[in-house]
């Protein structure tokens, strides 16, 4: 149980969110990303750090409160496609918050998605690898996101804290992901409601609050730094690596990304409108906040063992040089990756010639040494990383992580 002092502080927190988010709390020293360059073209100027999601917030406290999540989840379970029906028995408010949560904002360009789509299948190898050893991994050196991880119940359980994670980074690419027979406004909805659940049950962890430097986890600026780990880190490794991308699919790309984080919650406020802006407000909001933590070194030597469990030619030196290589030293040495000087050798002297002979931008007729040692580990990541389309149900957890509550 949450003392009364605890619960007092909890409200003054919530009630700080939602002031925030009404623009009354905006501390403009904190806050300088102007919104003139987010897909609204103008915001209130309020600091992200302290605007959450107060509707969903308040409707899935109310399930807590009630004893209504098994019930929910149950009753979601089989809610998967975009256009299927809501269940019958969800509460008012939740079916009422789903059913407007699931449109899709004005500003969808149709054209742009068709263009991502086709982009995303021509490149799922490439953007695979890239969620997985670079913004997965990154993941584990973003302080608040891995304390975050690793007391909630998903740090028990990082098998299936990884197939949940993965799943949104599948459904981002099928064709339909944003159509009627898709799946992605529904994980984005599912996701949205987990992530009010965590900002409900973290703050009832000791070890938690213990360690974080936050009364309350997943703020909206949390939320953008985790979009700049995947959307803008994709996007600038993609240029680094010089694989084909026109002007053209850079910007549906963007758009793809831009609807994806609407979907979860972020208002457009926040939301980059081209790469440009997305850069500077990633220079703003990731670059200074990237650090080493206890928990982050932890959940990365987790995710590299359970990677290694998945071996079938994927070794765990291949990993770690991957991931170094992906990252940078600084990164890597930050999360305790080990080095692996002959692999490390192998990859940064491979890769280059490896991309450019798979984008058909090389002069030579045959496959460079090792092509198909990348080729195979670029498969078998995105096997493990995006699941590869298996089902896998998002529900809200029930608790944090038992070995530290």
């Amino acid at each position: 149980m949450v003392s009364d002092i605890k619960r007092r502080t909890l409200l003054v927190g919530a009630g700080a969110g939602a002031l925030g988010a009404l623009g009354i709390v905006s501390p403009a020293a904190a806050w300088d990303w102007s919104s003139t360059g987010s897909v609204a073209g103008s915001g209130n100027g309020a600091d992200p750090a302290w605007v959450w999601d107060p509707q969903a917030d308040t409707i899935v406290a109310s399930l807590y409160a009630n004893g209504q999540v098994d019930l929910v989840n149950s009753l979601l379970e089989n809610w998967t496609r975009n256009d299927q029906p809501l269940p019958v028995g969800l509460p008012a408010d939740l079916h009422d918050f789903i059913e407007q949560a699931r449109q899709l904002p004005s500003w969808v360009d149709q054209a742009k998605l068709a263009k991502a789509f086709d982009f995303y299948t021509r490149k799922r190898l490439y953007l695979g690898v890239l969620y997985g050893m670079g913004s997965g991994m990154m993941s584990c050196a973003i302080p608040r996101e891995a304390r975050a991880v690793y007391y909630s119940a998903g740090g028990a359980d990082m098998k299936d804290r990884i197939a949940k994670t993965a799943t949104l980074g599948y459904d981002i690419g099928e064709q339909d992901a944003y159509a009627g027979s898709g799946s992605m406004i529904v994980t984005c909805i599912k996701t949205r409601l987990v992530h009010a659940a965590v900002r409900h049950l973290l703050p009832q962890s000791n070890h938690w609050q213990g360690a974080a430097d936050e009364t309350i986890p997943i703020s909206q600026a949390d939320i953008m730094v985790t979009w700049h780990s995947l959307a803008t880190f994709a996007y600038n490794k993609i240029k680094a690596w010089k694989i084909k991308m026109t002007s053209a699919e850079a910007d549906a790309f963007l758009h793809l990304w831009q609807i994806t984080a609407h979907m979860l919650g972020v208002e457009n406020q926040y939301i980059p409108a081209t790469w440009a802006t997305a850069n500077t407000q990633s220079t703003y909001i990731v670059d200074p906040i990237l650090a080493p933590t206890y928990e982050g070194k932890q959940l990365s030597k987790e995710l590299m063992n359970l990677a290694a469990e998945y071996d079938q030619g994927m070794t765990k030196p291949m990993m770690h040089a991957f991931a170094r290589y992906t990252l940078g030293n600084q990164i890597a040495d930050w999360i305790a990756v080990p080095r692996e000087p002959a692999m490390d050798a192998f990859v940064s002297m491979g890769w280059p010639p490896f991309v450019a002979f798979r984008e058909g931008m090389s002069y030579m007729p045959w496959a460079p040494p090792g092509y198909w040692t990348f080729d195979e580990f670029l498969r078998l990541a995105v096997l493990f990383f995006l699941g590869e389309g298996q089902d896998i149900n998002i529900n809200l957890p029930s608790h944090n992580n038992p070995n530290y509550d």
